[in-house]
């Protein structure tokens, strides 16, 4: 039997931006229920971004560095006759988007010693100029992708 489909959530774009990324950045950032706390964050962060790239948009960046972070590969692990095999898998372009805001804010909140708007500025404009921890975690998923190019026979 088939499964139900699962209807998705829409969500709207935040008011400041109109944009639905910054919105769904927004949700990763917050933490505990506090989306106040969450928009004083990503707005003071896109100011810093501005001030620091000198651009009038701060958006570009932001977009530029989800499309650094974006995995196209992953691996999934298999169990095929009592052994775990790590298949190659493409992600889903849903995923893929969840899967780079998720690394940016990871980031992000690893640093020490400033505000989370610095943080997550400095980590944004890194990943826009394809550095920093994010792009790191693309490379190194791309590469077990890659390592285990062997076991793609038994993705199914």
């Amino acid at each position: 039997m088939r499964r139900r489909i699962k209807n998705k959530k829409i969500i709207k774009p935040e008011p400041v931006y109109e944009n639905i990324k910054v919105s769904k950045l927004i949700n990763y950032v917050m933490d505990s229920g506090k989306k106040n706390a969450a928009r004083t964050i990503v707005y003071d962060c896109f100011d810093i971004i501005k001030e620091k790239t000198k651009t009038e948009n701060p958006i570009e960046v932001f977009e530029t560095a989800l499309k650094n972070t974006t995995p196209l590969m992953e691996v999934r692990s298999r169990r095929v006759g009592g052994a775990n095999y790590q298949v190659p898998r493409e992600v889903r372009p849903e995923r893929q988007r969840s899967m780079s805001m998720k690394w940016i804010v990871l980031a992000a909140r690893s640093k020490k010693g400033k505000k989370m708007a610095e943080k997550l500025a400095e980590e944004i404009i890194l990943a826009s100029k394809n550095e920093g921890e994010a792009v790191k975690k693309r490379e190194n998923t791309h590469k077990m992708a890659e390592a285990n190019k062997a076991f793609a026979h038994f993705a199914w």
